[in-house]
């Protein structure tokens, strides 16, 4: 049986328009140049539209896509706080097409994610977008690992993974000459590409069916509209109200909100239930240096711990040639902290006071001590990294980027593992659909994310 969507509790035709600053919405860009983006709008104004997607990551112009290439003859708006577009998750992610190996049979990471691959491998042929179907080798190095490497084989074939196969240490080495394992799970079908690439090219394929993307707009209020005094009924016709933080507003009928680190408070905003609430993991990666990336050819994993959404510290292939090493999972002293130092009082006072993570802690202290060992000294991830490849030294790496994961926690401590989905009640909650929780793999399901956020649009919207 299909899963369904988790819910908690709780038209008209479209003018080609043109942007503020004379860029019109109909216009082709140059070849390989991006998309002019309106950054803001006349103060005097106020913008209309049927439906607004709130958070321009790649679920968010992705379901913009799916929606207007559904609904031509609707008006789409997507808002976005930053003057660029996927900057935040989307523009800090590994960048792996995952195959849908990992996930609980029947939930809906497993099948949007074994949807979204393909999709994803489509999309870039069609888009001559560039990717490497490089593979991956989750690789057991301890006895006691096997019997879990064998669980995980059998689910990814409950899955419908592609092409999965277990090989023991000779074909290890041939896939992967400096790797060390008993035995491993071959997964061809993983593969690495540009998700900010993909993430703008959503955005091409929108803005040229008539959409229009909306930047340096930071959302802080969410209310029902009041007819104004003149007789109009744009309050009746576009109930919502959407302000951001200089004061600006779009009216609406209904709204999508794909909001990732932000996506609790915008259903606070809402008035609706503001749980599950979001917490920051951030994950610190480290580089090898460049005369040392022909250690690795592929994407190497290690045998993952269930009780973790994490994927413990692996080997990474970049499309530009580098190969990331890691991440941790550390808590962030900040929703966007891609720094070990950075802190806001508000998001620490929100994760401690209104999360359930002081339980969380507790349940999985030890976890927690290594994981902020690991981020303080480079001698301790190495140590991890030399089980799988045993000539990576601490002099072969640099210290590299991060990315801040928006995990979901409810107030007992627990993870929310799976996709979460949700509305609400009343005059703003009936006409509103919230993706609530959308970590990895979002990005390689972002496609068939899209596909069932449009058709529970339609169904629930009536559009």
């Amino acid at each position: 049986m299909a899963p369904a969507l988790r819910y908690l509790s709780g038209a008209c035709g479209r003018a080609r328009g043109v942007f503020p600053g004379g860029f019109s919405a109909a216009c082709r860009p140059a070849q390989g140049r991006p998309w002019p983006l309106c950054q803001g709008f006349r103060r005097a104004s106020t913008r209309s539209f049927d439906v607004v997607i709130i958070g321009g990551g790649i679920v968010g112009l992705a379901s913009a896509r799916a929606l207007i290439l559904r609904h031509p003859a609707l008006s789409i708006g997507v808002l976005e706080k930053e003057k660029d577009l996927a900057v935040h998750q989307t523009g800090h992610n590994s960048g792996v097409i995952h195959s849908g190996i990992y996930y609980k049979p029947e939930s809906l990471k497993a099948k949007l994610c074994v949807q979204g691959a393909a999709l994803i491998y489509e999309y870039c042929n069609q888009k001559g977008i560039s990717y490497k179907q490089c593979g991956k080798l989750i690789v057991a190095v301890e006895q006691e690992e096997i019997p879990r490497l064998q669980a995980l084989y059998e689910r990814g074939l409950q899955n419908g993974v592609q092409g999965l196969r277990l090989i023991q240490q000779e074909d290890i080495k041939k896939k992967e000459p400096y790797c060390r394992g008993l035995m491993a799970i071959d997964c061809p079908y993983t593969g690495i590409v540009d998700y900010r690439q993909v993430a703008l090219s959503f955005a091409q394929d929108f803005q040229e069916a008539g959409g229009f993307v909306l930047t340096n707009f930071e959302v802080k209020d969410i209310e029902m509209a009041k007819e104004s005094p003149s007789g109009s009924k744009d309050g009746t016709k576009y109930p919502i109200v959407i302000r951001n933080t200089k004061g600006e507003e779009v009216q609406c009928q209904y709204v999508v909100t794909c909001a990732g680190l932000y996506s609790d408070r915008i259903s606070e905003l809402s008035g609706c239930n503001p749980d599950p609430r979001i917490v920051p993991f951030r994950g610190d990666y480290l580089l090898l240096k460049p005369e040392k990336c022909y250690l690795v050819r592929g994407n190497i994993y290690p045998v993952p711990d269930s009780r973790f959404p994490f994927l413990g510290v692996h080997f990474t292939p970049r499309m530009d040639g580098n190969i990331w090493l890691g991440p941790n999972a550390v808590l962030a002293f900040k929703r966007e902290g891609y720094k070990p130092y950075d802190f806001s009082a508000r998001d620490v006072m929100d994760v401690i006071i209104k999360s359930g993570l002081i339980k969380l802690v507790f349940q999985n202290f030890s976890y927690g001590v290594n994981e902020m060992y690991k981020a303080c000294f480079l001698s301790a991830t190495v140590k991890h990294l030399q089980k799988f490849i045993p000539e990576i030294t601490v002099s072969d790496i640099l210290r590299g980027p991060a990315g801040v994961r928006a995990q979901a926690l409810d107030r007992d401590g627990n993870l929310v593992e799976d996709f979460v989905f949700d509305g609400g009640a009343g005059a703003i909650g009936s006409r509103i659909l919230h993706v609530r929780n959308a970590p990895s793999p979002a990005a390689t399901s972002s496609l068939a994310i899209s596909g069932m956020i449009a058709d529970e649009v339609q169904q629930r919207f009536k559009l």
